[in-house]
Parts: structure tokens; C-alpha cells; sequence
């Protein structure tokens, strides 16, 4: 064969392996000319012919993906990839918030919690947390990360953060939610801590109080990342260690606590099994977060009782 013929060759075979290429360019060459050197054709036939050259275009994108099967095999995988980061989160509602909490506190030794004022952590996780290592005598490392009950402004603003949820279904309820309470609750967990960690030698535990209020709860341990609301009606979401969204929120709390303030809970003096109104005062003093001058004896048993006898919120 001569070397024309094979040119030739090649030329036709690369045609009909570029058939739609080769149409589009022919329908665009010919209604581009037409429509240059003549009022030959109407505004509708050169729309239908643009609309054809797209379609061809199209046509040929499709072919081209069927020519590269390997290409399809990434596209699938990819897709696969995305239903798997999907199964990454699982949604909870009602009833389903305190049985995943409760999954999270079994065969744990950590515990890291960020939130407004940390009532549940009161109510349920310390104890069940404490108690559990008691029994299998281990070591338990807890970080807790709340609102700093010493900053007026954070208070205030977590006041009406709750003030707005609560008020859509209960206006009585919104109420009570003031600069006072907010404070109330945080010294409470403050209290709490250190009364728990002189009840457990294996305890771990730090405290650091936040400038920044968080509108989100978040409770991780070695097997989940638990993310909540303070509004019960909302979804809420369940992260399994395993998955790269946990590692992720493991970092993002790390680098909430290192902005947060941390108390040293070493100076903390000894506290009875139901501390004194003086017992408290005397810590605080020690922990160098003085309670407000205007709170009472009645409002420092209030945060005794807050503190260790507090009640369950999904149980409401």
C-alpha cells in the first residue's frame, strides 16, 4: 500500500472513530458560512443548528465514556465513596439521643464534652462515668469545655440563645433562662467536677471555660462522637470512631479548649458528700473564680444541688 492510500486509511478511520466530532464540526462549518456571506437561512434554523452541534457534542462525550471503561470504573467508585462518607453520620431523634449517649459511656476511659453549661454531663454522664471506673478500676480522662460563668457578656448571650429555642414551645420555660441561671448551671458543673474528682483517684479531669458560646453539645468517647441540640425537636447526629469526620471533631475540640481558659482544679479544698455553703464559697475562692457578692446561701445550695443532684433533661 502506498504512503497516500494509508494516510487515507488512517484519515477515514480516525473519522468514524470521531464520527460525532466530525458532524458537529460540519453542521457548525456550514451554518457558520451560510449565515456570513448570505441571508440564506432564518434565526430559527441557526438556533436548531447551534442546538444540533451541542447535541453532537454531547453525543460524542458520552461515546468517549464508553470507550474508556476505566473511566467509568473510577466514576463508580467515587460515587460509592460519597454513599460511604454519607453512612458517616447517622441521624437521632427522641428517645434514640439518651440510648446513643448511653452506648458512648460503655467500655470508655475518656470522655470529652463541649457545650453551654453542661447539664446532662451533671446528671448522667459523670456519675454513670465514675461509677463505671470504679468498678473496673481504670483510668478515666474527662474535658470539659462550658461557658464561662465569670463573663457577663457569654452568659447573656447564652441566656437568649436558649431563651429563643425554648420560648417556641414553652414561653414558661424560656423564662427562666437568664444571665443568673446560665451562671448558676456553669459554677454548678465547675463544682461538680471537682467534687467527683475527690472521689475517684483514677479521675482526669479538666475544666476550661469559654468566651465563645457553643449552640451545638458534644460528647465523645472511644467509640462515638454524640452531636446534640438544645432543642429536643430538632435531629441530632452520631459519629462512629472509625470515620474521618471524628478524627476531624477530635481536633476541632482540642483546638476549642486550647482558646478556652483552663482551670487548675489542684488547690480545690475538700469537700463532704453534701458540701457546706461555706465549704463552697472556699472553693471557688481557691479556684480563683469567686462567686458573685449577690448570690445568697440559697443560691449557692441551689448550685450544690445542681451540681450533684441534677436531673435528667431527656427525661423531661
Amino acid at each position: 500500500m502506498t504512503v497516500p492510500a494509508r494516510r487515507l486509511e488512517r484519515a477515514v478511520g480516525w473519522a468514524f472513530k470521531n464520527i460525532d466530532v466530525v458532524v458537529a464540526a460540519g453542521i457548525a462549518l456550514t451554518i457558520g458560512l451560510l449565515d456570513i456571506f448570505g441571508d440564506v437561512l432564518s434565526d430559527d434554523v441557526v438556533s436548531g443548528a447551534t442546538l444540533l452541534v451541542l447535541g453532537a457534542l454531547a453525543i460524542g462525550s458520552i461515546v468517549e465514556r464508553v470507550r474508556q471503561p476505566a473511566s467509568i470504573q473510577e466514576a463508580l467508585a467515587g460515587t460509592r465513596r460519597a454513599l460511604d462518607d454519607q453512612a458517616m453520620v447517622s441521624s437521632l431523634i427522641g428517645a434514640e439521643v439518651g440510648e446513643a449517649l448511653r452506648e458512648a459511656r460503655q467500655h470508655t476511659n475518656l470522655w470529652y464534652f463541649k457545650g453551654g453549661t453542661g447539664t446532662y454531663l451533671r446528671a448522667v454522664t459523670l456519675p454513670s462515668c465514675v461509677n463505671a471506673a470504679k468498678v473496673q478500676r481504670s483510668q478515666l480522662n474527662m474535658k470539659i469545655d462550658i461557658v464561662n460563668p465569670d463573663d457577663e457578656r457569654a452568659c447573656d448571650a447564652y441566656a437568649r440563645f436558649r431563651q429563643m429555642f425554648a420560648g417556641q414551645h414553652n414561653a414558661a420555660e424560656a423564662a427562666l433562662w437568664t444571665r443568673d441561671r446560665v451562671r448558676k448551671e456553669a459554677y454548678a458543673t465547675v463544682l461538680a467536677a471537682c467534687w467527683y474528682r475527690q472521689r475517684l483517684a483514677t479521675l482526669e479531669i479538666a475544666v476550661h471555660l469559654s468566651s465563645v458560646v457553643s449552640t451545638l453539645r458534644y460528647d465523645l468517647s472511644e467509640s462515638c462522637l454524640v452531636i446534640t441540640q438544645d432543642d429536643r425537636s430538632r435531629m441530632n447526629l452520631l459519629v462512629r470512631r472509625g470515620q474521618p469526620l471524628y478524627d476531624y471533631y477530635v481536633t476541632e475540640l482540642h483546638q476549642s479548649r486550647e482558646q478556652a481558659m483552663e482551670l487548675d482544679l489542684r488547690p480545690a479544698p475538700p469537700l463532704a458528700p453534701e458540701p457546706t455553703v461555706d465549704e463552697v464559697r472556699l472553693l471557688f475562692d481557691e479556684l480563683r473564680l469567686p462567686l458573685p457578692r449577690t448570690f445568697t446561701d440559697s443560691d449557692i445550695g441551689e448550685i450544690t444541688t445542681k451540681a450533684l443532684h441534677a436531673e435528667d433533661p431527656y427525661r423531661r
